[in-house]
Order: structure tokens, then sequence, then C-alpha cells
């Protein structure tokens, strides 16, 4: 009795779709594909040479709380603490109303992303720190705050951060530096479908 015979194409199709898929799901969105980079020290407390102000949203003392709708405000002026160009709907329903206690000195650890990866693979990298604070992304805006070089990226790339909305759900802030002025967006955990390669990633 004669044995059946694979046609050639389809074994060669088989094999090939089998190849794929495995390099697939070794190199594209996995914890690997999320790079640890440096760590950053950052103060929202005045320096020496710079007495604190009352009237200044730039430095805030350590007891005080850090209130996101005196900081995050649309401002492209030479005047602007940070210039921002665009707050988006997302983030100025979840975030804006949002209030911060003991805000001061922080250690920053960053990440870069050397393929696209999800949110489930980027915290699965950043592990139980991954949850940042409204502060601190402002304090990482005002180092950089007409988009001259720093810890924040300033090309076409986002830097992403895991931070509690004022209702205390997780969602990710996004920074982008838009040419004028900061953009700043918020989304829910997982509602975007990858991050883009050579974004930055914080936490602490």
């Amino acid at each position: 009795m004669a044995r059946p015979r694979l046609n050639l194409s389809l074994v060669l199709l088989i094999a090939t779709t089998s190849l794929g898929s495995a390099a697939e799901s070794t190199t594209a969105g996995t914890p690997d594909s999320v790079v640890s980079a440096e760590r950053i020290g950052c103060s929202l407390r005045p320096t020496a040479e710079e007495p604190s102000d009352p009237s200044s949203t730039s430095a805030i003392s350590r007891s005080e709380k850090f209130t996101a709708r005196d900081h995050f405000k649309e401002d492209i002026s030479s005047s602007a603490t940070v210039r921002i160009s665009w707050l988006g709907a997302t983030f100025a329903r979840r975030f804006v109303g949002k209030i911060e206690d003991d805000v001061g000195d922080v250690s920053l650890q960053s990440y870069v992303l050397d393929t696209a990866a999800s949110d489930r693979d980027i915290l699965a990298k950043l592990g139980q720190s991954h949850e940042t604070r409204l502060a601190d992304v402002w304090c990482l805006l005002q180092r950089q705050p007409s988009g001259s070089s720093g810890a924040l990226r300033t090309g076409a790339t986002p830097n992403i951060f895991y931070v509690r909305d004022a209702a205390g759900e997780l969602g990710v802030v996004d920074a982008i530096w838009g040419g004028v002025g900061w953009e700043i967006g918020a989304s829910p955990v997982g509602d975007k479908p990858r991050w883009p390669a050579g974004t930055r990633a914080f936490s602490r």
C-alpha cells in the first residue's frame, strides 16, 4: 500500500510559518525588549542658591502638596515654567485634579524599548517599583522646560510613566516634545497595543 506524500510546497510553507512564529514570539514584545538605562535623581525642592518663592510652581518644599492643576497648564510663553503646548482630554479628566503629598527628592530608573512592547511587557520588566507620580513627571519636565536635551527624549518617541489618577486607578502618562512645547497625554493601561521602539519608560 502506497504511503501518502506531502506536497513539497506545503512542507516548505509549514516550516516557514513555524519559524516565523517562533522568531516573533522570542523577539517582539518580551521583557527583554525593555532595557535598563541610567538612574536619574531629581528634586522639586529649591536649591540653596534659589530660595523658595511662594508664588513659584517650579520648586516645592518637601512638606507641601503637589497640586497637578497648578503645574500642568497649556502655556508656551517665554515665562512658562515648563512649555506645554497640549494637554490631552484623558489627562485633563483623570489627572489634572490629583493632589499628591510629601514631594521632594526622587530617584527614577529609566528604561529604553529596543523593540516595540506592550504595557504588560514593560510592567513585567519594571516590577514592583513601576509606579511613579505626577510630581516625578513634573520634576523631569522642569529640567527640560523648552525641549533641551536630558533624561526625557525630545524626538518623536514618547516618554511614559505609570501613574495613579485622581481616582486611584493606574494609567499611563506620556510626554512628547512637540517642537514648541511638551504634549502631555494619558491612556488606560493596555489601551495601546504596543509602544514603539525608542520609547523611554520611568519607574522608581
